[in-house]
């Protein structure tokens, strides 16, 4: 059998079906096989089915004589009347079933105990099945499963000298026994099925090889197919088809041949000599057999090219096949598809060479050097001067601005570059702009209208040999933006399929010039906004001398930013940022950030919590973006915040993925400190961390964005170093000129991104303008502390102030001793305002409210807030501080001498 099977699948099947499974003669063969498995299958089944229910039937029939045959054995009756039947019956039962070749006779009492069983524990125990037929005195047969497993067993009765039911007989077989017979047959069942298959099979095999010898391995629909095609082809091909037969009768003549030599319907099957139509020489040729390439004959007025080859090369029937072209319209057609490839090769490097930036006169320019010389000697391009400012173009030819003139020679008279010109109503430039339709003028000499214009360059031009103009409108989506001016003096005059080219020019350069104007407005929107959310002066404070610079990108504008804000107590923040992306949407959102930081600023809150602060923002623009657009972009920003103070001289600095700041000390060395990286905003998780900076006064810490040192034709390292270069040497440069001399180094062109650049110099207070004191807990202590302040302000000049003060101070002071704790602490700073600033330990913060006539208290902070110009809270490591700012009454007076 596994010889059998070896051989079978050693049969070589795809070369019986064939090459395509999809093939008439694979179709045919695969039916077959399919219809031979089916049958075959079906018959393996029911053999199977057959011999089972054979086998199950002889099980029966077999328990059911056994069971029988022991009931009505004589003496067992006897034997059930002894008092221990088992005894006696036990052994002849085991005799009985092993002689009749059952697995089991059990002999019970009317009620099911067994007598007997071939397991000797089961004796005593109800017998596992249906007795009350047998009770009945039926003999009864059924399939349990019993003490040896699934059964098959029949239970008669055995009856006494009256009749009557004394006892109940089992005996069966268990049904694995059964199935093991019908296991036995199944081998030869098996080897029967698959010699019938293998000699089905084979016989098939046999006629589908025969079938795809005949059919070529081709598909119903290939075949179908081949013969639509071959006759589609066959008529549709301007080439002219006739088959000739070896005895010269014509077989077959498609319509382009009918066409040729003016052949009859009828001429297919008749023979070539009887076609009068037919020149002698052409029939000649036909009814010879030979071979003929390219031959010339002439035939019905027109010079056919003639190739002859016979038929029988490859086993075919005797014959020729002859092809037939007509020469003179394939020399005309020659000469049309010359001019058509130079046309065609025009409009490709239109295509590749025009609108190459979005540049108005950049893209006019290269529509004109296109032109030039190949279709015309001279080309101007006019556009309206609104369009290079990103506007809307005027509605008829008046300030068009001449943006492009090219040409063969550069003496000629026509308007030069630059030139604002108004075109006349007369004029084909202002006709075609006004109607939006080109306009042909094959003749200057002759025309009129266009002379208005200019009478003397008019005639200049006529002069200079130029004869031909087409004028023709630049119009996208609608609208008219320019005209496009094509001038010929070497060549022929412009016909009307010149026109139609040149009207396809221009409309090759039209969508990018309007794409230019539509930028070039957009760009402009985008910078002004940009600058509109960037400070457009920098705030009064004593604390930094600044300096800036904001270079937009040169296409689009992105999210750069910068900002100095001055803080309580005579500090001075610093923020420089940068949004992902470009466009609108960067500026918008850095607007949103920059407007973020000074709400936060007022908080006076530390670089690392603004920083988180800000990251949660950025975090929901993204999600609310997200679920307005699920395809828009995440607005990831990065920024860098510093808090300096004039009083201590430190700067804390923290940064959420920007570059680290650099700092140029008074010796003139520059560095860039280690401030700790925190991750960009927007990304959430991770905590920010600050560097705190002793400065010296006269140091310029320098914050940019990654545009002024990043470029793609150097590294990141690359550009810090040029700006380390660019920084050191210089310890007295202004910051203004040290932003200039920066960029100069690092941006000798136009910037690809754009640039955010802050330097400030620092300064710090004289210490004789700063007194301190610290206050004990003690609400007496108030009245030494009003005294204090009044002799500094007469020391400083300004006794003046000494009553708002000193009312200011015990309001202050008061708070911190009742609702503060140790220890507690008074500054007062004069700066450009007298500063006041207590501070204590705890972190409550104290309201400002209005308290009603009858209250006793709640009116101090009131008071504050009427006597100074502003007054809050801010939150140190040890506390807060409560401060407030006193106008002085001349600015004079903080300046130094």
């Amino acid at each position: 059998m596994p010889d059998l099977f070896g051989r079978f699948r050693k049969i070589p099947w795809r070369s019986i079906v064939g090459k395509s499974p999809r093939s008439v003669a694979g179709q045919v063969f695969v039916l077959q096989v399919a219809l031979v498995v089916v049958l075959v299958v079906c018959g393996v089944i029911a053999l199977v089915l057959q011999s089972e229910r054979d086998t199950t039937t002889e099980a029966k029939r077999r328990s059911i004589a056994v069971a029988q045959t022991f009931a009505h054995s004589p003496g067992i009756e006897q034997a059930l009347q002894t008092p221990e039947p088992s005894k006696v019956l036990q052994p002849l039962t085991e005799a009985g079933r092993k002689a009749a070749g059952v697995d089991f006779i059990v002999v019970m009492d009317t009620k099911g105990i067994r007598y007997t069983h071939p397991l000797p524990s089961k004796i005593g125990h109800r017998f596992v099945g249906t007795i009350g037929p047998s009770l009945a005195g039926k003999v009864y047969t059924e399939s349990v499963h019993g003490p040896l497993g699934h059964e098959v067993q029949a239970t008669v009765p055995v009856y006494d000298d009256h009749g009557k039911v004394i006892a109940l007989v089992s005996a069966g077989l268990k049904v694995k026994n059964v199935t093991n017979e019908v296991d036995k047959q199944l081998p030869i069942i098996l080897a029967a099925g698959v010699g019938a298959f293998v000699v089905s099979t084979g016989g098939t095999a046999l006629v589908g090889r025969r079938l795809r010898r005949q059919t070529h391995s081709l598909a119903p629909a290939e075949m179908t197919r081949m013969y639509e095609h071959h006759d589609t082809v066959l008529h549709s091909v301007r080439e002219g088809v006739l088959i000739v037969d070896d005895d010269g009768q014509l077989l077959l003549a498609n319509d382009e041949a009918r066409r040729l030599l003016e052949l009859p319907l009828e001429a297919e099957g008749r023979p070539v000599r009887e076609l009068s139509v037919l020149d002698p020489e052409m029939v000649e040729l036909l009814t010879s057999g030979r071979e003929a390439t390219d031959e010339v004959h002439f035939a019905g007025g027109r010079l056919l090219a003639v190739n002859q080859r016979p038929t029988d090369r490859a086993g075919g029937p005797r014959g020729t096949v002859v092809t037939l072209r007509d020469s003179t319209e394939l020399q005309a057609v020659s000469g049309r598809a010359e001019v058509t490839r130079e046309r065609l090769e025009l409009l490709y490097d239109a295509g590749l060479g025009v609108g190459t930036t979005l540049d108005a006169i950049r893209t006019a320019d290269e529509l004109a050097q296109v032109a030039v010389p190949r279709f015309a000697d001279f080309v101007t391009v006019d556009l309206a001067d609104a369009v290079l400012h990103g506007e809307e173009p005027a509605p008829t030819a008046t300030d068009m601005r001449r943006v492009a003139v090219v040409g063969i020679r550069d003496d000629h008279p026509l308007y030069e570059k630059g030139r604002l010109i108004d075109f006349l109503p007369s004029t084909p430039q202002a006709r075609g702009y006004g109607a939006g339709r080109s306009e042909l003028v094959t003749s200057l000499a002759t025309a009129t209208g266009w002379r208005a214009q200019d009478p003397k360059r008019a005639q200049q031009i006529i002069d200079f040999g130029i004869h031909a103009l087409i004028a023709a409108p630049i119009k996208a989506r609608g609208v008219v933006v320019g005209m496009v001016n094509f001038w010929r003096s070497k060549r022929d005059a412009f016909d009307e399929e010149e026109l139609s080219l040149a009207e396809e020019l221009v409309a090759r350069a039209a969508v990018s010039i309007d794409n230019a104007r539509r930028y070039t407005r957009e760009h402009a929107m985008a910078v002004t906004l940009q600058r509109s959310l960037l400070p457009r002066a920098l705030p009064e404070q004593s604390a930094l001398d600044v300096g800036y610079r904001y270079l937009p990108a040169h296409s689009g504008v992105s999210g750069d930013w910068f900002d100095v804000i001055p803080l309580p107590g005579s500090r001075v923040a610093l923020a420089v940022g940068d949004v992902v992306g470009h466009g609108l949407h960067a500026a918008a959102t850095m607007g949103r950030l920059r407007t973020a930081v000074h709400n936060f600023s007022t908080l006076d809150l530390p670089p690392d919590e603004l920083l988180s602060h800000l990251d949660d923002l950025v975090g929901r623009i993204d999600q609310d973006e997200a679920l307005a657009d699920e395809a828009a972009e995440i607005a990831g920003a990065t920024c860098l915040y510093a808090i300096y103070d004039p009083v201590s001289r430190r700067c804390v600095i923290a940064r959420a993925g920007h570059l680290s700041p650099a700092l140029v000390h008074p010796d003139g060395s520059a560095t860039f400190p280690d401030v700790p990286a925190g991750p960009p905003l927007g990304i959430g998780g991770m905590p920010f961390r600050t560097a705190e900076l002793e400065i010296p006064e006269g140091s310029q810490l320098v914050l940019y964005t990654d545009g002024l040192i990043e470029d793609r034709r150097r590294d990141l390292d690359v550009g810090m170093e040029l700006l380390r270069r660019a920084l050191e040497g210089h310890p007295d440069r202004p910051p203004e000129e040290s932003c200039q001399a920066v960029l100069d180094e690092l941006l000798p062109g136009r910037p690809k991104d754009d640039v955010a650049l802050l330097i400030a110099r620092t300064r710090a207070l004289p210490p004789e303008n700063v007194a301190d004191w610290d206050v004990p807990h003690d609400p007496a202590a108030v009245s030494g502390m009003r005294g204090a302040v009044s002799e500094k302000l007469e020391e400083w000049g300004l006794a003046e102030l000494g009553f708002g003060m000193e009312l200011v101070l015990s309001e202050l002071i008061t708070n911190a001793i009742r609702y503060g704790s140790e220890p507690i602490h008074v500054r007062l700073i004069r700066d450009r305002t007298l500063i006041c600033e207590v501070s204590d330990g705890s972190s409550t913060s104290p309201h400002l409210r209005y308290a009603a006539t009858t209250d006793e208290g709640g009116r101090g902070l009131f008071l504050v807030s009427q006597m100074t110009e502003r007054w809050g809270t801010r939150y140190t490591p040890q506390g807060k501080v409560i401060w407030a700012e006193v106008a002085l009454p001349d600015l004079s007076l903080l300046l130094p001498e």
